[in-house]
């Protein structure tokens, strides 16, 4: 869109457009150009700008723990090491209060890498709206958006990672069964409302990861939208208008990271009850 007079529609809709390579009507394979092209992809189509951040964005979290694991101390520690002890600790303390003292290895390292991993992507709503997606204009990139939070595909596929995770846990801690059982006698304990009661456990079982994931987009995508909005003012009042909403937007950053860790702990917590509902 370089050199280009695009109206405000298009100015939209381009920085909502994810990078994606698919398979066209035709049957071949390719990258889409404009939205419709996007469109005519369906389900066979993969968002590579999502996957390219969201992984970029693992590795640099796994490069901070490791360097501040290689560099720790026991003396006076440095700063990475305070940063890293730091965020073990509140992942270990909420761990501690929803999850107590059941065993499970690995909870804690899901945990402190849901809350750094989702911090990360969520930050990148800081930067500048115009930035990345103009320097990758430039280099023929039709499509760049840079914050995966902002992609339901992103956030739905972790939300469904952690429900796969509680059935695993509800069939190993609680047995088939039991499992089952549960389904179908809570909330009404008797046998002819059986029926019903399994449509509300399954209902409840669905909406868990929908909602799990689709919180963390919402928030997400509508901090973008405010911030692409912004763009689209005459330059001073951006500069008046983005400071006070970055700032406020970085609450959201943390808060959505901490929610979905939390969350991600209740549910496996609630794997682990063997107890009635």
């Amino acid at each position: 869109m370089a050199g280009e007079t695009v109206t405000t529609d298009e100015y939209i809709q381009h920085h909502l457009t994810n990078l994606t390579y698919g398979q066209f009507p035709e049957g071949h394979w390719g990258f889409a150009h404009n939205a419709e092209e996007v469109a005519q992809m369906g389900f066979w189509a993969i968002h590579v700008d999502t996957m390219i951040w969201s992984i970029g964005l693992g590795c640099v979290f796994l490069a901070i723990f490791v360097a501040g694991a290689r560099a720790a101390t026991a003396g006076v520690p440095g700063t990475l090491q305070n940063i890293c002890e730091m965020a073990v600790e509140f992942v270990e303390d909420n761990i501690r209060q929803v999850f107590g003292d059941r065993p499970n290895a690995i909870i804690g390292p899901l945990s402190l890498t849901i809350l750094v991993w989702v911090f990360l992507m969520n930050l990148m709503d800081l930067i500048p709206v115009d930035w990345i997606p103009h320097a990758a204009t430039l280099a023929g990139i039709h499509y760049f958006k840079i914050v995966s939070t902002t992609d339901p595909n992103a956030t739905l596929g972790m939300s469904f990672g952690v429900f796969v995770l509680v059935l695993y846990y509800n069939f190993k801690i609680k047995g088939p069964v039991k499992f089952v059982g549960g389904l179908v006698t809570h909330p009404i304990p008797h046998w002819s409302m059986y029926w019903f009661n399994f449509i509300l456990e399954i209902v409840d079982m669905i909406a868990k990861p929908l909602s799990h994931g689709l919180r963390l987009f919402g928030n997400l995508y509508a901090g973008e939208m405010i911030f692409i909005l912004i763009a689209l003012l005459w330059w001073p009042t951006q500069w008046l208008l983005s400071l006070p909403w970055a700032i406020f937007h970085i609450l959201i950053i943390c808060l959505q990271a901490f929610v979905f860790m939390i969350l991600t702990i209740v549910y496996l917590t609630q794997a682990h009850d063997t107890g009635e509902h």
